[in-house]
């Protein structure tokens, strides 16, 4: 007969970037950061940002924290309360379960209280009020009154899927009101790089628009092209 599972398993020693690499990420949006990862990176828009109209709750950047909760279970992100460090964002793979909560505001609360820049999770949420009033940045599926249990099994520190990515401790992550962007930790300084030359060409963009652009010179080019038929 097969052992019975360890009720959790937990990563001692979980890598993080440093704070200049944090920093980087700050106020950045999701989308340049698409943008220097080649258009990937994003998890699946059905997780979304809680509390859409408030800004408080809609911005977030910093190391990944996973969780792997299983399906209506919370055991192990009560149990990952003592592996924050300040500034994580804790993700929860709720294996995509809609019928009960992944967290609620006492939850998110004593995750605030440890540290934690914010929270995602392929599940639902509850007590809408209570979070909004905690303040802690949270990216859900949606709402559900229903609860979840603590019987485990889940682990933390380990690679989790989540919102059909594959995730990390460490990774970067940074959210706002478009979504989650996941940034591989090996990747980092290659992004943070290449998020200069993003930054640069928008601004330009930006400024083009507002002066008037009305079709980009490249598209101009190719309807002049041999590339296009015209009937």
């Amino acid at each position: 007969m097969l052992e019975e599972p360890p009720l959790l398993t937990i990563a001692r020693n979980q890598r993080r970037p440093d704070p200049a690499q944090v920093a980087a990420f700050q106020n950045v949006p999701t989308s340049f950061v698409v943008d220097a990862m080649f258009g990937t990176g994003a998890l699946s828009n059905r997780i979304r940002p809680l509390g859409e109209s408030r800004d408080l709750l809609s911005v977030a950047a910093g190391p990944a924290l996973t969780v792997g909760c299983g399906a209506g279970d919370i055991l192990a992100l009560l149990a990952a309360l003592d592996s924050l460090q300040d500034g994580d964002i804790v993700l929860a793979a709720f294996d995509g379960f809609q019928g009960c909560a992944a967290a609620g505001d006492r939850v998110c609360g004593m995750l605030r209280n440890s540290g934690a820049a914010g929270f995602v999770t392929d599940g639902p949420v509850r007590d809408y009020a209570g979070i909004v009033g905690i303040g802690l940045p949270c990216w859900a599926t949606g709402l559900t009154p229903a609860s979840p249990f603590t019987n485990g099994p889940g682990s933390v520190g380990l690679p989790i899927q989540i919102g059909g990515r594959q995730v990390e401790t460490g990774d970067m992550i940074v959210a706002d009101h478009d979504g989650v962007v996941v940034v591989p930790y090996a990747r980092i300084d290659d992004v943070i790089a290449k998020l200069e030359t993003v930054k640069k060409l928008e601004t330009a963009l930006d400024a083009e628009i507002a002066d008037g652009l009305r079709i980009p010179p490249s598209t101009l080019d190719l309807l002049a092209s041999d590339k296009v038929r015209y009937i």
